[in-house]
């Protein structure tokens, strides 16, 4: 029973894929990274050079999995107790962990980890949400809802880079936006007279599961049900486009997101942490 560690994707796809399809709900974070270092390089996500991960039980199958596209904080996938407890054993042996970033795992995955690793940490705790069955929003908001095109990319750079200096995370830049157009991935929500006035986005499907994510209103527009079309819009379209499953991760210091996603047919299933090193620390 041990880790086994690389920087070949293609190896470790060929290895652990199978744990991660079969497993789609609890591994949507390393499905979606590892289409995207597929698809556009290693370069997906930053300089740096990724690297994976795969915890092989007695039985010899792979039951634990994990990626990291440094600098960010490794995403560690379903993994039984032993293979956690076994990831904490080699956080300061392992040379491919040399210079993490922090971990995002189940919160309980997490706090065992944050304890092997020994630092004093910050804990950001988002929870995984599941639509059970699509809900519109009632009272409907004013408005309906289309696919972004090529000449949105400036509004939708402009207003993601809004989102991510609002939520703290990195911002998403051209070559991910226009992928998402692709696919009709990104939906905006537009006013009566069709002014754009929120978005939502989707995931590419993978192994028929989707992620809602991001969904943004500049502040001028917010209160007035917009986000609640742009999503059930975007939840939709996740379906048409071949998603069986779709889900949405929801920061749990944002009441207004925790509340409205329950009222468009979305159900709690467990949290995630994102544990990366205290500022003073």
């Amino acid at each position: 029973m041990t880790w086994t560690f690389t920087d070949d994707l293609t190896a470790f796809l060929d290895t652990a894929g199978p744990a991660l399809r079969a497993d789609p709900v609890s591994n949507t974070l390393l499905l979606t990274t590892t289409d995207a270092l597929r698809r556009r390089g290693p370069g997906a996500f930053g300089d740096g050079s990724p690297y994976f991960g795969w915890w092989t039980g007695a039985d010899g199958a792979v039951a634990g999995v994990l990626a990291c596209t440094p600098p960010h904080p490794v995403l560690v996938g379903a993994a039984p107790a032993e293979a956690v407890a076994a990831l904490g054993s080699v956080l300061h042996t392992e040379p491919f962990l040399a210079g993490l970033g922090g971990f995002n795992a189940r919160s309980q995955d997490a706090e065992v980890l944050a304890r092997a690793w020994g630092r004093p940490v910050e804990d950001h705790r988002e929870r995984l949400f599941r639509l059970e069955a699509p809900l519109a929003p009632s009272p409907a908001p004013a408005g309906r809802a289309r696919p972004a095109a090529e000449e949105d990319v400036p509004l939708v750079l402009e207003w993601l880079a809004a989102f991510a200096a609002e939520a703290d995370t990195p911002t998403a830049g051209e070559t991910w936006i226009r992928d998402r157009i692709s696919y009709g991935g990104i939906l905006l929500w537009q006013d009566p007279a069709g002014r754009p006035v929120s978005l939502a986005s989707f995931s590419r499907p993978q192994a028929a599961t989707a992620r809602i994510g991001p969904v943004y209103t500049p502040p001028a527009d917010r209160g007035r049900g917009h986000a609640a079309g742009a999503t059930h819009a975007a939840t939709l379209a996740a379906r048409t486009a071949g998603a069986a499953e779709v889900l949405l991760f929801t920061d749990l210091a944002n009441p207004t997101s925790n509340r409205l996603y329950p009222r468009l047919g979305y159900v709690p299933l467990w949290d995630r942490s994102v544990i990366v090193p205290r500022a003073d620390g």
